[in-house]
């Protein structure tokens, strides 16, 4: 999962103030995992640093002044690339394409096109693997499976998740 890009994301959608990121990421990305507050904010702050974001309006909270962070020119240009270049084609892939999937949506961008050049990535290496099943030993044989099972599942879930596109656009614009 990387964070940054996701929070990068989540500001190409909508300035916002860390806490919104923070509940926003739990909210659609977590998973039972929440994202600390700490790790939101020194993102933020390696943002900024890099140029990627800027702050915007500051309002006075109960507490701490609100930051509201932008993103820059810069930030946007590195989600583009980060959302159409695909994830390496390996098991517990769903993590990472699911959020390029949602932030997809969510930013009006073709996630049905990212699926499909992520089903083409899947297709190029399950065809490697049938070649070292096919020319390897046991132990090559049984590992090129092992790595096959789980590309075969993740293209079924490329297929579900493209039939219901339209339905968790929905859900993740709210």
């Amino acid at each position: 999962m990387s964070v940054p890009m996701t929070l990068l994301g989540l500001l190409e959608r909508e300035p916002s103030h860390g806490y919104d990121l923070k509940r926003d990421y739990d909210t659609f990305f977590s998973r039972g995992k929440p994202l600390p507050f700490g790790q939101v904010y020194a993102t933020l702050s390696r943002l900024v640093r890099d140029g990627k974001i800027v702050v915007g309006e500051v309002e006075p909270g109960v507490g701490p002044e609100r930051k509201r962070y932008v993103i820059t020119e810069r930030g946007a240009t590195d989600v583009e690339s980060w959302l159409t270049e695909p994830v390496e084609a390996e098991p517990n892939l769903q993590t990472v394409l699911f959020t390029k999937v949602v932030l997809a949506l969510m930013l009006g961008r073709p996630a049905e096109e990212y699926l499909d050049v992520q089903r083409a990535t899947h297709l190029r290496r399950m065809k490697e693997l049938t070649e070292i099943k096919r020319s390897g030993n046991l132990v090559d044989a049984m590992l090129a499976d092992h790595g096959l099972f789980h590309l075969e599942a993740d293209l079924h879930w490329i297929d579900t998740t493209a039939a219901r596109l339209d339905a968790l656009a929905k859900e993740v614009r709210g």
